[in-house]
C-alpha cells in the first residue's frame, strides 16, 4: 500500500489521523509516518484497513461469495465457506484458490488486490 492509498483510505473511512490512530490502535505519529511515506505500511495494517472500508456501515450492494463468482468446485474444504466469508477470501488465511494456495498472506493479498472479488468491494 502507498501512502497515497493510506491516506486515501482514511478520507473514505470519514477519519482523522488521530481518530484512525485511535481505531488502529497506534500513535498518530506512526499515523503521520504513513501517510508521509518514513514508514513502510505493514501488511497486517492494509488488510485491517481493506476490512474496514469493506463493512463501512451503509453498504447499499450485494456481496456475491467468491465460491460463486469462481464456480468452486472444492468449497466446502476453504475457510470462506466454513465461516461465510465469500467477501473476505482475500482476508482469510489458508483460501483454496488455485492462485493463492501455499503462499504468504504479503503475496496472497498482492494477487487478491487484483482479483475481482477483491476490486469489486473496493468500488
Amino acid at each position: 500500500m502507498t501512502k497515497e492509498e493510506f491516506s486515501l483510505s482514511r478520507k473514505k473511512l470519514g477519519k482523522t489521523q488521530k481518530k484512525l490512530a485511535e481505531l488502529l490502535g497506534m500513535s498518530l505519529k506512526t499515523i503521520h509516518s504513513y501517510e508521509q511515506g518514513w514508514r513502510t505500511i505493514p501488511a497486517h495494517i492494509e488488510r485491517h484497513l481493506y476490512f474496514l472500508l469493506i463493512n463501512q456501515r451503509g453498504r447499499q450492494d450485494s456481496l456475491k461469495p467468491c465460491w460463486e463468482k469462481k464456480l468452486c468446485n472444492v468449497k466446502e474444504e476453504c475457510p470462506a465457506w466454513e465461516f461465510q466469508s465469500g467477501h473476505l477470501c482475500w482476508f482469510l488465511s489458508g483460501t483454496l484458490c488455485e492462485c493463492t494456495q501455499d503462499i504468504s498472506q504479503k503475496e496472497k493479498l498482492k494477487i487478491c488486490k487484483q482479483c475481482d472479488i477483491f476490486t469489486d468491494l473496493m468500488r
